[in-house]
């Protein structure tokens, strides 16, 4: 591994550190558009877009959508060829929810005896033995009472307060045959033997954020992995970190953007909230704020709604969410075709059943680009005799429809408490992604893409 390679690694772990739950991803988002200069504007309030300007907005405090207008961007409609769109978006769509726990409204179980557990609930498909036995704490945000005000504020405990204790073994003598968690039974995390009484947590959370607790009016608080992220190996070729998947897709595509150069085009960066519980929510892929969005940079630019469905036609979106490598442990899990390694590159994924939005114009228009900029790829298809998994790129395809590819990092042990990827993969997914945004890509239809 090179310098460069450890340091994108190391990097790729500050910010998932700092992202613990999806809101704070929102907010980590946030700032480091702020530091590129990048100016908000709230979803609320009037925008002013001008060509050559950067800009963001945010919805529900968990998804981000950010944008630069190319200063080359045509003025109006008659300055290009009306068989050509004026203008057009290339974008990126990553999520910053991951698999997890949520504490329920009602926090708290008491007992037996003088025990004190959280009531949670499943948030995604984990794989729920992961977390059994690890320190654990809590992450979201709150919604308290000021006087006649009602604010959010977000929630980070920087210490474990929790634990997910397995039953011993002589009490149970075949788990290692096979052991299914049954959810309310098993994987209530403990927070106190007697020390406690019961209102504790809303007590603990007041207290954090320094208001009373009658004032703690509702709360979005998850499960955090306190493992501590780091690069591993004898040669350093691994990164292992909670919530590799999607976190590394969303680092990665905001590094790419931050580091295009193309005044063609709107490039746009979306990390959406809730794409792991299916992302029909206000702010998930499935919802309206990508069209929402692109219409009012549309709009903002000068230009009117047959534009804006013109544009459409001429845009691709890489859809970031990450993918299987091969299992040192399980080969035959894989594809016989198709296995992607850690350390390889990026990985474009297809499958029949359309679970992924690739198809061969827009798997050939990346390769294109991927090829001209020598940055390697690798391929992914399941095993046709086992059903996959699916992710953003159609959900949103169905508020805005574009060309549009599947991609993402080779990762082992997707949806663990805490997942393993390659160091290299870092950061050949930000030379893959910044070509792809500083393509001119010039797209007719389904029939041709130019890279002018």
């Amino acid at each position: 591994m090179t310098k460069e390679d450890l340091t994108a690694a190391e990097s790729l772990i500050e910010f998932i550190d700092s992202c613990p739950s999806m809101f704070h991803t929102a907010m980590t988002l946030s700032e480091r558009l702020e530091q590129a200069g990048y100016v908000y504007l709230p979803e609320g309030s009037a925008w002013t877009i001008e060509r050559g300007g950067s800009y963001y907005t945010r919805r529900n405090n968990s998804s981000v959508i950010a944008w630069h207008v190319g200063a080359r961007v045509a003025q109006a409609a008659a300055e290009k060829p009306c068989a050509a769109a004026p203008y057009h978006f290339q974008l990126t769509a990553s999520h910053g929810d991951s698999p997890t726990f949520k504490v329920k409204s009602v926090g708290e179980l008491e007992g037996p005896q003088g025990y004190l557990r959280l009531n949670v609930e499943a948030y995604g498909g984990m794989i729920d033995y992961t977390w059994f036995d690890r320190p654990l704490s809590l992450a979201g945000r709150v919604l308290v009472r000021t006087g006649a005000r009602v604010e959010s504020r977000l929630f980070s405990l920087d210490r474990d307060v929790a634990i997910i204790p397995s039953l011993a073994i002589h009490m149970n003598r075949d788990v290692n045959n096979g052991f299914a968690p049954n959810r309310a039974r098993d994987l209530c995390p403990l927070i106190s033997a007697g020390a406690l009484p019961a209102g504790s947590l809303d007590q603990m959370v007041a207290d954090e954020l320094g208001v009373d607790v009658a004032d703690v009016l509702a709360r979005d608080l998850f499960l955090v992995n306190r493992q501590r992220s780091c690069v591993w190996g004898m040669a350093n070729e691994f990164v292992s970190a909670p919530k590799l998947d999607d976190l590394a897709c969303a680092y990665t595509s905001l590094e790419a953007m931050l580091a295009q150069t193309n005044e063609h085009d709107v490039s746009l960066f979306a990390c959406f909230d809730n794409e792991e519980v299916g992302s029909g929510t206000k702010q998930g892929a499935m919802s309206t704020f990508l069209r929402d969005t692109l219409a009012r940079v549309n709009e903002g630019l000068g230009f009117g709604e047959e534009d804006y469905r013109r544009a459409l036609a001429a845009s691709m979106l890489v859809s970031c969410d990450n993918a299987h490598a091969l299992h040192p442990n399980r080969p035959d899990c894989a594809d016989e075709g198709a296995r992607p390694m850690l350390n390889a590159g990026l990985v474009i994924k297809e499958a029949a059943n359309q679970h992924y939005c690739t198809d061969a114009f827009s798997r050939a228009a990346l390769v294109a680009v991927l090829e001209n900029a020598q940055v390697p790829y690798q391929a992914f298809a399941n095993r046709s005799d086992m059903a996959g998994g699916s992710t953003l790129g159609n959900l949103s395809n169905i508020q805005a429809s574009m060309h549009a590819v599947d991609v993402g990092l080779p990762q082992l042990a997707m949806h663990s408490s805490f997942e393993t990827t390659g160091v290299r993969d870092v950061t050949l997914a930000i030379q893959a992604l910044t070509a792809f945004y500083n393509a001119d890509l010039q797209i007719s239809e389904a029939d041709s893409v130019v890279l002018a």
